[in-house]
């Protein structure tokens, strides 16, 4: 398997659709609370697919009454871009995919009562999660992930502030679902969330964390790089137009 398989698998096994089935190459997620896990994606980077797969592909999502959406990698096939965009598609969101290796995290303990490693999560963290977007059906995904799982509590200024999801698979930590109070951001929480999952990898037998993250969040990009996290890819969605992902 690829490294690029690999991180593809470990990011939809880590984050998955709540259904899935085969479309000739394609893969199709049966989306549920997150549209984006309705994306159809190439099986591995190099199948080969057929006009007829696209079409299977399209039926699926027609009959989960889902917009029809494509995941396609930094280095999709031309044609196959032509022939998305030809059926009415867009781009609709670019993802960066960054990586770093654990022992990048882990080089400073986390000060005591800052982060925890927690599962099933707490009531505070999903009250936390509720409370930035993240509702009971978005957290759902989290429950039914099949893999060593965490959910990560960041606190400051004697409150809990800050929630995130890890899940390992094959050898890579996958972090999901980042989100800190927005009055108490800028005082270096995230940071120490982030080592809190690394140590937590550590003890999964992990030896990077990786993360998906839309190309126009210069904030979160700018956290990342700070704790020397490196490109390891990217994606993007094609979609009707007007498709919110």
């Amino acid at each position: 398997m690829s490294e690029a398989d690999r991180l593809d698998r470990a990011l939809e096994a880590s984050w998955p659709a709540s259904d899935y089935a085969e479309a000739g190459a394609f893969r199709v997620g049966r989306a549920g609370a997150d549209p984006a896990l309705g994306a159809a994606a190439l099986r591995s980077r190099d199948a080969a697919w057929q006009d007829e797969d696209l079409q299977l592909a399209f039926d699926l999502h027609a009959g989960w009454q889902q917009p029809p959406i494509f995941r396609l990698p930094d280095d999709a096939d031309p044609a196959l871009v032509a022939a998305l965009t030809q059926r009415g598609l867009r781009p609709a969101r670019e993802m960066r995919i960054l990586a770093v290796g654990i022992d990048r995290l882990t080089t400073q303990p986390v000060p005591r009562v800052t982060s925890f490693a927690v599962w099933p999560p707490l009531a505070i963290q999903r009250d936390l999660w509720a409370e930035m977007g993240l509702d009971a059906a978005r957290q759902a995904i989290m429950d039914r992930v099949a893999l060593p799982k965490s959910a990560i509590l960041g606190r400051t200024d004697d409150r809990a502030a800050g929630v995130a999801f890890v899940a390992a698979s094959d050898g890579l930590a996958v972090l999901h679902a980042l989100e800190i109070v927005p009055s108490l951001r800028r005082q270096g929480l995230a940071g120490w969330m982030m080592r809190e999952a690394g140590f937590w990898a550590t003890a999964q037998g992990c030896d990077r964390l990786c993360l998906a993250v839309a190309a126009d969040n210069a904030a979160a990009i700018a956290l990342y790089r700070k704790l020397e996290f490196q490109d390891a890819g990217g994606f993007c969605y094609f979609a009707p137009p007007g498709t919110r992902l």
